[in-house]
């Protein structure tokens, strides 16, 4: 899988970049179906296949629950599944020499490495968030902690639907790197304050989850200071955002060559 190799890939992909072809893994799931939906209005774009573990579906396309299974051809793998299927979507990607797009959370850091020593040999897009503005929320957040660290504190709060399992989303742990990345060392998450009963230290980020209803996605950074507040917000309306982008991270990632990549490297 040298130079030549993904040289001659980028080119063929830019010659066929008017219709590329793409895998959607968790295709049956409420985020692969808006994805499919997105797709089909998309002229550049079409899927070829999906991976679920439930195979059964009224897909247009053919749905495998192994994915050695696939026969079809792709571009790009799009991941909108589980984490614990991560590791059999990694060794596909990278036994087929195709693109990745992960857009799954709740990743163990040993996923997360798994996916770094992956990106070696096939091109990886991975983000806890594939909305364009939760990403520019996280400069946001980076620049105010720069200024303010000394003298407010900073909470996130992140609030989703009662179906998500992952606590607390990867987009609160995004923020919240956003924030440490200019703080100090001694920086520290901290995600339940019941069973220690003492005043809140100066270097801890509380990061709190609710989940309830229908509710898409919403994350407030606050900054506390004395006498006055600051937050920083962001609310989805609804799961389109997610798979544009997505869809976005797509059309980026299969002309790169091999190596992890992420939303700062899309949007410059």
């Amino acid at each position: 899988m040298g130079e030549g190799y993904w040289g001659e890939h980028i080119q063929g992909v830019k010659r066929r970049i008017l219709m590329l072809k793409a895998i959607i893994s968790g295709c049956n799931g409420k985020m692969g179906q808006v994805l499919t939906a997105l797709i089909e209005n998309d002229p550049e774009i079409t899927v070829s296949a999906g991976f679920d573990t439930n195979a059964n579906s009224k897909c247009s396309f053919p749905v495998y629950s192994k994915h050695k299974s696939c026969k079809e051809e792709a571009d790009v793998i799009i991941d909108f599944s589980n984490a614990e299927g991560i590791e059999f979507l990694l060794e596909y990607a990278v036994s087929k020499k195709i693109p990745l797009v992960i857009a799954t959370t709740g990743l163990s850091n040993t996923q997360l490495q798994r996916i770094n020593k992956a990106a070696q040999y096939t091109p990886i897009f991975q983000s806890g968030n594939m909305s364009v503005g939760i990403n520019l929320v996280m400069k946001l957040v980076e620049e105010a902690a720069r200024v303010l660290h000394e003298t407010f504190d900073i909470e996130i709060i992140e609030k989703h639907h009662n179906q998500k399992v992952d606590a607390p989303s990867g987009t609160a742990l995004m923020l919240a790197e956003s924030a440490k990345s200019v703080l100090s060392d001694k920086s520290e998450y901290v995600y339940n304050r019941t069973n220690v009963r003492k005043k809140r230290d100066k270097n801890e980020i509380g990061i709190h989850s609710l989940r309830g209803g229908t509710i898409v996605g919403e994350h407030s950074v606050v900054f506390a200071g004395n006498d006055e507040i600051i937050e920083i917000n962001h609310t989805a309306l609804s799961r389109n955002i997610f798979g544009l982008g997505a869809i976005r991270a797509a059309k980026f990632i299969v002309q790169q060559k091999p190596g992890l990549y992420n939303m700062k490297n899309l949007i410059k």
